[in-house]
């Protein structure tokens, strides 16, 4: 990965400025605490090393790195552990991604094309795999907007009330219930479901609303009136109180598994608490959705799971046009292994892509 310049403080901490010495000895505490979650010691550090080092000289740089910010000794322990700041260093700049072989790849590729062919099943498929893949938990958010619809019909309930039904070219099939003026005779849902179906199918919910707001303003005169009411309360109710987003979050019992202490369940609790607020977390993988390539987000980073200390890597997936219509990947601990774990989220989101281009 490219290096990146980390601000601390007023500071800036550039590679350029540890010593080959010095990145060794914090590459040895990074590597340790994502291991094992523990602090390790200046004596366990000197054994590890392949030159030759007292303790004492693995101390004075062990203090080097605490005054850049980048380790520092828990109240409990005369250990030192990565801080967010220096595990950011870490991935950023010292860290090698591993490259995924071809037995990998090919276990992704079969586990998310086994879920079928609807969209759904395809994106709960592949949050469940990473979720298993990695211990973590796995999360998709995928736009319910950018569904190519297939056919549209209305249905009376009541005097007053009428379902719509939307298919999808997936095969997903989404209700909704709409008010209807009293008296409506049945002809008038046939010519509304007739004249939606001349003109939705192969298009998004923003396109088709796009499309058809035109079309009434141009078929007006020729439209019933009551069709016209019938037309635009579909819309609206299309264009759907915020809920185009859906949170897929798949194997959070997986974070339970690895805990060292109660402050580690306290934390996991908080990110359970954190995962509940579905808008803030919509809201955060949203971020991502902007960028090409794999994202991280390291604890306080993102201000969502600052109390939980929590990690994010996620990539966005495109459908058919390249368009980014969503993003995948795994929450977890900050001790995530993060360099086996950013190219299966990063060939996970190109195969998701495939699938739906297909």
């Amino acid at each position: 990965m490219a290096s990146h310049d980390i601000p601390i403080g007023a500071t800036q901490v550039t590679l350029a400025q540890l010593s080959e010495r010095s990145r060794e000895i914090f590459r040895q505490i990074v590597e340790s605490y994502l291991a094992t979650g523990e602090p390790v010691g200046s004596r366990n550090i000197a054994r590890m090393l392949q030159v030759s080092l007292s303790p004492a000289s693995v101390r004075n740089v062990m203090s080097d790195l605490e005054q850049l910010g980048l380790i520092y000794a828990p109240h409990t322990s005369a250990g030192r552990l990565p801080t967010e700041i220096g595990l950011r260093f870490f991935v950023d700049a010292l860290m090698e991604v591993g490259n995924l072989n071809e037995n990998e790849r090919r276990a992704i590729e079969a586990q998310v094309a086994a879920s079928g062919t609807s969209i759904e099943n395809v994106l709960t498929q592949a949050s469940g795999m990473l979720s298993g893949l990695t211990r973590s938990a796995g999360v998709v958010l995928s736009a319910k907007m950018n569904l190519r619809l297939k056919h549209v019909e209305f249905v009376r309930l009541e005097p007053e009330r009428a379902l719509v039904v939307l298919v999808a070219e997936d095969g997903t099939v989404e209700n909704r219930i709409l008010s209807v003026p009293a008296g409506l005779p049945t002809s008038a849902l046939s010519e509304a479901t007739n004249f939606l179906n001349a003109r939705i199918r192969g298009r998004t919910l923003a396109e088709a609303r796009a499309e058809l707001e035109t079309a009434l303003e141009a078929h007006r005169a020729e439209i019933d009136q009551l069709t016209q009411k019938i037309v635009a309360a579909g819309l609206a109710s299309w264009s759907g109180g915020g809920e185009d987003r859906k949170l897929i979050v798949r194997g959070q019992a997986h974070l339970l598994e690895d805990l060292k202490a109660l402050d580690d369940l306290e934390k996991v609790r908080l990110l359970f608490d954190d995962l509940e607020t579905r808008r803030e977390v919509i809201d955060l993988l949203g971020r991502a959705e902007r960028a090409e390539g794999v994202r991280i987000f390291i604890g306080s980073e993102n201000k969502l799971f600052s109390l939980s200390g929590s990690s994010t890597i996620v990539a966005p997936y495109r459908d058919g046009s390249g368009r980014i219509v969503g993003v995948l990947g795994v929450i977890g601990p900050t001790r995530l292994n993060y360099a086996r774990i950013i190219p299966m989220v990063d060939y996970t989101a190109k195969v998701v892509s495939r699938l739906l281009s297909s």
